[in-house]
């Protein structure tokens, strides 16, 4: 996607969001709303993503939905208030991957036995990526053979304890490898930029928080951890074509009660799904840089929160983390 045409999709997406804003506060039917609840403030990707969700599952199911902001402790506060709210089929958890890592390190009492899943709504690969001007490997192949061979390579990602840290850690580790150095940032935007400076050999890193510097040349991707090639970024491979048995990603999906009757939950699974694949969800996809495959049912992305969380504890542990 060109930035002039990634520009004017996001003009769109913020019009969206607006009518979208709109239709999701209606204090009078709250009673009988579906509780969405995120971790986010309103106005954040996470926010934005459950009201553009919001817009037509609200007409596939024919009951208003409302947005829940309950905001602390990396998603413990927004899962520990879904904890106490009944199991009738009107509360929604948004689950991302901050919820898996908090769950993951004990700071909430809220267990996957829990929750029904209902549907991922994104899934935005990590992609290792290097200074195409500065780096020796040319392929995704040279990389990984520098990599398995003991290459000594600083990292960069954001904050100690996130999906960035876990990614390299992980990574090292299905290489054969220790922890390499890791350098924290701000965030992706900032990552990006000492990246293209030379401030670290390998920026761990979502494609719209470096599209820029890809496009320009300065930054070239070399693995994509997912299943799924982007179109984007053709030359990048992803891990499981080559061999390598790691799936990462930024997520976000949602889950109910696990008590909540299972006709109930297929309900609200396929008017999630319904509107996660109309063109208007489609579209603020794409403005996002996205594609179709975000959007996923309730028992593979069972799969995917099973696998994070399970991945996750052990590998906070390895890093010395938590206890």
């Amino acid at each position: 996607m060109k930035k002039s045409k990634l520009m004017s999709a996001l003009s769109s997406s913020a019009a969206m969001l607006a009518g979208a804003m709109m239709l999701t506060t209606s204090p009078a039917q709250a009673d009988a709303a579906i509780e969405v609840i995120t971790h986010a403030g309103a106005g954040g990707g996470t926010d934005v993503n459950a009201r553009m969700m919001m817009i037509r599952t609200r007409r596939a199911l024919k009951q208003d939905m409302v947005v829940v902001n309950k905001r602390g402790g990396g998603g413990a506060a927004a899962m520990n208030y879904f904890k106490t709210r009944p199991a009738d089929g009107n509360t929604i958890l948004m689950f991302t991957v901050g919820h898996a890592i908090s769950m993951a390190a004990g700071k909430t009492k809220l267990t996957l036995d829990e929750m029904a899943p209902l549907g991922r709504g994104t899934n935005d690969p990590q992609i290792l990526m290097v200074n195409c001007k500065k780096t020796k490997y040319k392929t995704p192949e040279e990389f990984v053979a520098g990599v398995k061979a003991g290459d000594k390579l600083t990292y960069g990602g954001t904050q100690s304890g996130t999906i960035d840290h876990i990614t390299v850690y992980l990574w090292a580790k299905a290489m054969g490898q220790p922890m390499p150095n890791y350098v924290p940032f701000g965030g992706g935007a900032e990552l990006a930029t000492q990246l293209v400076a030379g401030a670290v050999d390998v920026g761990t890193l979502n494609l719209s928080e470096a599209l820029s510097q890809v496009e320009a040349g300065d930054v070239c991707p070399m693995v994509i951890l997912d299943r799924n090639r982007m179109e984007p970024i053709p030359k990048a491979k992803t891990s499981v074509e080559m061999g390598i048995d790691l799936e990462l990603a930024t997520v976000r999906g949602y889950a109910t009660h696990a008590g909540v009757d299972k006709a109930r939950r297929d309900e609200l699974e396929a008017g999630m799904m319904k509107a996660m694949n109309h063109s208007l969800y489609q579209a603020y996809l794409m403005n996002s840089g996205l594609n179709e495959t975000s959007p996923m049912g309730a028992e593979e992305w069972g799969k995917q929160m099973k696998m994070m969380v399970n991945e996750f504890g052990p590998a906070l542990k390895e890093m010395g983390l938590v206890n």
